[in-house]
């Protein structure tokens, strides 16, 4: 499983024009899921993402986490997270989980976001997307379950 990262002070997605979901300080947070997956992966990497300590304190020192800024969470499923490579120029995603296994994930990681954060707001699963954000910093972070 993987989550991109990024510190934003606004973030939203829309669905064919229509705003979905909207934050504003907080953390847009791109997710990946692989077959092998498990919930007790999600567990792992949604654990991380809540006590992750990215947000300034007042020495400008990255010392408080989302909870000590009452930030907000946008959770935004992207399976070419990923993508392979390695051969040729078109990549490959055969190393994404099925949609059917991503889409559970997904859901999942949502409702155990929403058990530690007040404001978690969503993307659309497997639809076509516009992401916008600003950026903070700029600060992203990616977690890989395999390196933590």
């Amino acid at each position: 499983m993987r989550f991109v990262i990024q510190r934003v002070t606004q973030s939203s997605v829309s669905v064919d024009g229509t705003v979905i979901g909207k934050i504003g300080k907080g953390l847009l947070v791109l997710i990946g899921v692989a077959e092998e997956d498990t919930e007790e992966t999600a567990d792992k990497l949604v654990r991380k993402l809540t006590g992750l300590r990215v947000f300034e304190d007042e020495n400008g020192k990255t010392n408080l986490s989302l909870a000590d800024v009452k930030g907000e969470l946008l959770l935004i499923s992207q399976f070419t997270l990923y993508a392979n490579c390695k051969k040729g120029n078109r990549p490959s995603f055969t190393e994404a989980g099925s949609p059917q296994k991503a889409n559970a994930l997904y859901e999942y990681i949502i409702a155990k976001c929403r058990e530690n954060v007040p404001i978690v707001e969503t993307g659309s699963f497997g639809a076509e997307m516009k992401v916008s954000l600003v950026n903070d910093g700029p600060f992203t972070v990616l977690l890989d379950s395999e390196k933590i």
